[in-house]
């Protein structure tokens, strides 16, 4: 098996066979761009700049100039990565100036968001979470709308407010409708919420009018972010009719700093579930293109420290996947560019433990969650903070995303 000349302990997200890209920078130092290896970042700014890896595109803030240079050169660039960590190769092993100069400790740096994001697109192609929310507001016999297992649905989301992971998120003020009020009021959402997501990072843009087919969609994307895609409940049930999230999604979206590529995760490739009807003859592809992606969520209180697994599912369990969802988005001929966000959606499994949102968790606040502290949730409080994490289990080692992380501050009442 490939290994690194770094110890990369049991469990670390981080092994040679991942090397997720990301944007850093330490007290000292403008945005670079590395990959994580273990508990260290490996600068290929740097290393560019020594000669170490061919051309210019790591001498930027952000991914999308390397992003735009294509599959064959993200290929060639981890292959040339990965000779350069691998235990037996002695141009980084033994040279303990360049070692120190381009290795440095992930716990001394500061994530950046990985890339420039154009547009944000959110989908919503879970049949379970789709189908309780459905249940808990509109018809527990009937829950899914007429079009829902037709197509993937989705909105065009906020890219201005899409964040790197451990930024907080400010409550946001709105306008809702308490049941029975005979009008609706203005201020701080009084039902806060988290959406667990896998998020694509496009690659490789189309030009306008010109649809990307279904067996070539996943072509286009160079990797993977775990997305928080945070819901004020009361806002968003009050505005969503007939135009669909507005206020009550736009005001912040967390992902995770580091970027998995496709070709890491390419082993854990696996079916998706039995689409029923048949999806029409653009969306109808015989290609594998769920993953066996492990997702957890994770609850901390300001008032307890102790982290509460509240929700673990698997990324598997999504009814549309990812090709389809980038050959429905271009259908009518829009146009993706290099570093576009598509999210998937929040993920929610057949089991309630591993529902992806406290809307299903607590079914609409029914069944208040009880954490180890002894407090109960049945929406997020100012304080609280949100810890997502995702990984698929190799042979003798993890790819994993790290996590993405946020906490709610208060309102912000003028």
């Amino acid at each position: 098996m490939l290994r690194s000349f770094i110890e990369v302990g049991d469990g670390c997200h981080f092994p040679i066979q991942n090397l997720p890209y990301g944007v850093f920078s330490q007290p000292d130092t403008s945005h670079r761009i590395g990959v994580a290896i273990g508990e260290f970042v490996l600068d290929l700014t740097t290393l560019q700049q020594k000669g170490l890896i061919e051309g210019t595109y790591f001498q930027s803030s952000n991914l999308n100039t390397f992003i735009s240079t294509g599959k064959s050169e993200w290929s060639r660039v981890r292959q040339r990565v990965q000779h350069l960590l691998n235990r037996e190769n002695p141009t980084l092993r033994d040279n303990s100036e360049l070692r120190t100069l381009v290795l440095v400790p992930r716990d001394r740096i500061k994530m950046h968001l990985p890339v420039e994001i154009g547009d944000y697109t959110d989908f919503y192609s879970s049949r379970e979470h789709a189908s309780n929310v459905g249940a808990i507001f509109r018809d527990p016999q009937n829950p899914l709308l007429p079009n829902w297992l037709h197509l993937p649905v989705a909105y065009h989301g906020r890219a201005s407010s899409v964040v790197v992971s451990g930024t907080s998120i400010r409550r946001p003020l709105g306008q809702s409708k308490p049941d029975n009020a005979p009008l609706p009021i203005f201020g701080p959402s009084r039902f806060l919420d988290f959406e667990l997501e896998v998020g694509y990072i496009v690659g490789k843009g189309n030009n306008l009018g010109d649809p990307i087919p279904v067996d070539s969609a996943a072509e286009h994307i160079f990797g993977m972010v775990l997305v928080n895609d945070w819901s004020a409940r009361d806002i968003q049930s009050w505005e969503y009719v007939p135009l669909g999230p507005f206020l009550g999604k736009n005001f912040g979206t967390s992902i995770s700093p580091w970027v998995v590529t496709m070709e890491a995760l390419e082993e854990f490739r696996i079916p998706g579930p039995i689409q029923d009807p048949p999806p029409l003859p653009y969306l109808s592809s015989q290609l594998p293109w769920s993953y066996n992606l492990n997702l957890e969520v994770y609850l901390t209180t300001n008032t307890s420290q102790e982290k509460n697994l509240i929700s673990k599912g698997n990324f598997s369990s999504m009814y549309w996947n990812l090709s389809q969802q980038v050959a429905h988005h271009t259908s009518n001929g829009c146009n993706l560019r290099v570093g576009d966000l598509l999210a998937s959606g929040t993920i929610s499994g057949k089991d309630p433990d591993s529902y992806g949102s406290m809307l299903e968790l607590t079914w609409r606040g029914a069944k208040p969650l009880r954490l180890k502290s002894g407090e109960e949730r049945s929406s997020l409080l100012d304080g609280d903070t949100v810890s997502m994490t995702g990984y698929s289990l190799g042979t003798g080692y993890t790819i994993g995303f790290g996590e993405v992380t946020g906490t709610i501050e208060p309102a912000k009442i003028r």
